[in-house]
């Protein structure tokens, strides 16, 4: 039983879930923040290669 509740394996992978849930969040609200900044970016650039 001591064993048992010192095994901490499935700890890290608890942790690991975390981590990649908050990074999804994170990238899923920064998502509309650069693609607005980059649509703008080649939008500008598109513009001065035109001849």
């Amino acid at each position: 039983m001591k064993s048992f509740l010192k095994n901490d394996s499935g700890a890290t992978a608890i942790e690991y879930g975390l981590i990649a849930a908050a990074m999804s969040v994170c990238l899923l609200l920064a998502m509309p923040y650069i693609t607005t900044a980059m649509t703008t970016k080649f939008n500008k650039i598109g513009s001065s290669l035109k001849v």
